[in-house]
């Protein structure tokens, strides 16, 4: 018999109601197949093999380092539809926000990055080039639920993408992380995609061909080039495209290139894997990590400001970009809070924050602390 509670409280997640599952995505286009094929696939044959020699698996699904509940101990269901009923002053902008147009004509000599907002990024490095996590549609599977984009829906798409990606780099398969449509659209023009264990399986389902994906376990690393490597390393979250979760695993990554080390997040809670990895491979010369759409109720899987500024001093990060905030509402807070709280938190630390203007290409050494939002 289906328990009714969680019934209702996996199908709230489901739509984003708790921030961590969030959307991305206007899936409903006929023209590029089956709808339903936004869920995804489940992995079968040698990639579930591949997944039960993961130590992180364990029956049937993918497990974090710490016990990491979905609501903090003390809340319920109730209480977070209590929440999301109460009126939240500036929980998104009043008018579309500022937007710069890339630019991917000069040469690069030095990484630059491009934040396209939320978690979305390209990052260039000479001869190079790398995009993360792109989502440019509504956030939700489906194009009637959800909130879209701060500055339109039209604010960004493919033509604000590079016309050649060595790389797409997907860290877990929650909608606003992993988007049908834009992964339908874009992947002809990608060489290569490295994401987490069983989320090939998604995008197979996609059309990508099998040579192009790379799956990586927690601290497994692939060459991408000579001096360039990637690896995957934990983070503190959860995966699912439906009510089935943690069937996919979810990773934080480090960018290794001849000159710099880099961070590069996705979703995570707080936990002791930042210190294990800042000790394995830190210091870093940037950390790019989320900070935004969290809550107390769900701190296990979001960090909050204070745990953001506490996490780049674990990974011994000489410089943090803040990502995750400024594209959708999918949390409780001003849409502003996650920079202005951050700012506050960084005070007792050492590290520089730093951040581009959205649609900004910036070169990240050249980078500082830009109020835009005020």
């Amino acid at each position: 018999m289906i328990n009714r509670r969680k019934f209702l409280q996996d199908s709230l997640k489901g739509i984003g109601a708790l921030a961590v599952i969030g959307a991305g995505g206007t899936i409903m286009n006929s023209a590029l197949g089956n709808p339903l094929q936004v869920f995804g696939a489940k992995a079968t044959g040698e990639r579930l093999l591949k997944m039960k020699q993961s130590p992180h698996y364990k029956d049937g699904k993918f497990w974090n380092i710490s016990p990491t509940p979905d609501l903090t101990e003390g809340y319920g269901y109730w209480d977070i539809l209590k929440m999301y009923n109460q009126k939240i002053p500036l929980k998104a902008p009043a008018a579309p926000l500022p937007i710069f147009k890339p630019d991917y004509n000069k040469q690069v000599k030095s990484p630059e990055i491009t934040w396209l907002g939320h978690s979305s990024y390209v990052l260039r490095l000479p001869d190079f080039t790398i995009v993360v996590d792109p989502v440019f549609h509504k956030a939700s599977p489906f194009p009637w639920v959800g909130p879209g984009p701060y500055s339109g829906p039209d604010s960004f798409g493919l033509n604000s993408l590079p016309a050649e990606i060595d790389l797409l780099l997907i860290s877990h398969d929650h909608y606003d992380h992993l988007d049908y449509l834009t992964i339908k659209q874009l992947h002809p023009r990608v060489k290569q995609i490295v994401t987490s264990l069983g989320v090939g399986a998604h995008l197979e389902l996609w059309g990508v061909p099998a040579g192009k994906i790379t799956e990586l376990d927690w601290w497994e690393t692939t060459n991408l080039k000579t001096d360039l490597t990637i690896t995957a390393t934990p983070a503190r979250h959860f995966s699912g495209r439906g009510l089935n979760r943690n069937e996919t695993f979810w990773s934080s990554f480090v960018l290794k290139t001849k000159t710099e080390t880099l961070f590069l997040g996705g979703d995570s809670g707080y936990d002791t894997h930042f210190a294990e990895i800042g000790k394995k491979y830190g210091p870093f010369d940037y950390a790019i990590l989320e900070n935004g759409q969290y809550n107390k109720a769900w701190q296990a899987i979001h960090t909050l400001p204070e745990e953001t500024a506490q996490a780049a001093t674990d990974l011994g990060a000489k410089k943090l970009l803040p990502v995750h905030w400024s594209k959708f509402t999918l949390a409780l807070h001003p849409w502003f809070e996650p920079m202005e709280a951050l700012i506050q938190a960084a005070e007792k630390h050492s590290f520089e924050i730093v951040n581009p203007r959205l649609g900004e290409t910036s070169v990240l050494k050249d980078l500082d602390l830009q109020t835009w939002w005020k």
